[in-house]
């Protein structure tokens, strides 16, 4: 493996990517500006009202005739796309686990980038979807571009375009450790040293530049909670329930992607199911886009039990239902809201025989624990819950145990990671294992 010898520091081709590295920082910052003012643009166009207002907060006084024209002409928008799409140049694929494990990240550009904008279009109309695959893919299609030219090899490039899509997502997001730690965890798949330094410092720069755009603030804004023996033993019982939650979600996605419309199906499908969307989301405005409203009451304790069942219930299936239509999108912040969900279940009920823990907080480690054990990465997930909500050490020893306990129930009895959820058994041990070869 070449990727980066420490004896190599100053070799020619370590300079080479190194130079690499930055300019793709440069590029996903600039993309994920670039990508997140598209996304506003469109939210406020279709969902219009004050400036600084949320989707949540707009469609909930939306007339029902606009849930129903927004999210249908999401639908038509995706059909139409998606056939647009599939006559451009594909050699390879655009799921990005994929192509880094088994073509060195190569990507087909204009599709790739086509799916991106596409993306950030109907998850800004209010499709149940993550925003956050979108500047990855804009990245990664730089990260390809930059080794082309300065004649990367297939390690140094599959690492690049990893680095490449954790910076995009650190940059939309403002979480440059926590993006780092999930292109190497997560997307490369292995948790190496020579990946580690390349990964941070694509990241770094990556928020750096989007900083000029962009607040350098955190996601969600939380108190401070505290831990407590309450918390604790919560965590312990809690911990193995996400797990087995985010192995039916895992699984849930998988069924999804193995659904996805063919031939004329690519136009009728995804409008009707977004118009159902539509239909559902009158009485639950929550449903729309991708989950950060929610989750940002469920993480301060301002929704209701009831609310909280019903929507463990439907924001997973109308993500699942969307992603099975053919919408492109990201899955970071839906795991993340079905966890704040779950945990703000699970936290309700422990209260009525131990009282005296803040709501918000069980949302908060639940959150983290389904992220953890949907993505197969611990450690990504505790410091990206840390970066999103800008607290350290307030309520780390629950996230911890939470976490932990989640993500080895989800190992136990599923090998895949919600992002590997269309490749085999046999494809993910591969790529495991580091002996992926081109498929």
């Amino acid at each position: 493996m070449n990727e980066l010898r420490a004896e190599e520091t100053f070799h020619p081709r370590a300079l080479r990517l190194w130079l690499a590295v930055v300019l793709t920082g440069v590029g996903a910052g600039l993309s994920a500006i670039a990508l997140t003012r598209l996304l506003l643009a469109v939210q406020h166009l279709v969902w219009p009202g004050p400036a600084d207002a949320s989707l949540l907060d707009v469609a909930s006084s939306a007339s029902p005739l606009r849930h129903l024209l927004v999210l249908v002409g999401a639908g038509l928008l995706t059909g139409c796309g998606q056939l647009l799409l599939v006559r451009l140049p594909s050699g390879n694929s655009i799921d990005l686990t994929e192509a880094i494990a088994f073509d060195a990240g190569r990507l087909p550009k204009l599709r790739t980038l086509g799916s991106a904008v596409l993306s950030v279009i109907v998850v800004g109309m209010g499709a149940s979807l993550g925003r956050e695959g979108a500047p990855k893919q804009a990245a990664a299609v730089m990260a390809n571009a930059i080794s082309d030219r300065a004649g990367l090899s297939d390690d140094q490039r599959r690492l690049l375009v990893a680095s490449a899509a954790g910076a995009g997502m650190a940059a939309a997001y403002g979480v440059p450790l926590g993006g780092a730690l999930f292109a190497i965890e997560v997307l490369r798949g292995a948790l190496a040293l020579r990946m580690v330094l390349p990964a941070l410092v694509t990241s770094l720069v990556a928020c750096a530049v989007s900083w000029i755009g962009l607040p350098d603030a955190p996601t969600y804004v939380i108190p401070a909670y505290g831990s407590s023996a309450s918390v604790l033993a919560w965590a312990l019982v809690a911990g193995p329930i996400a797990g087995l939650v985010s192995i039916g979600f895992i699984r849930l996605i998988a069924f999804a992607d193995r659904s996805k419309p063919k031939g004329a199906l690519r136009i009728v499908t995804p409008a009707l199911t977004l118009g159902l969307l539509g239909a559902v989301s009158i009485a639950f405005p929550q449903l729309l886009g991708n989950g950060k409203d929610v989750a940002q009451l469920a993480f301060v304790g301002g929704v209701a039990p009831l609310l909280l069942l019903v929507l463990l219930v439907l924001k997973p299936a109308a993500t699942a239902a969307c992603l099975g239509s053919g919408t492109p999108g990201g899955l970071f912040t839906p795991s993340l809201a079905l966890g704040a969900l779950l945990g703000g279940l699970l936290g309700q009920a422990w209260s009525l025989c131990w009282p005296g823990v803040p709501p918000g907080l069980f949302a908060v480690c639940g959150a983290g624990a389904v992220l953890a054990a949907t993505t197969q990465g611990p450690i990504s997930a505790t410091v990206l819950v840390i970066e999103l909500t800008g607290h350290d050490r307030s309520f780390i020893l629950p996230l911890l145990v939470t976490i932990t306990t989640a993500t080895f129930v989800a190992r136990s009895l599923e090998l895949r990671s919600i992002y590997e959820a269309r490749l085999t058994p046999e494809q993910v041990q591969k790529r495991r294992l580091g002996t992926a070869a081109p498929v």
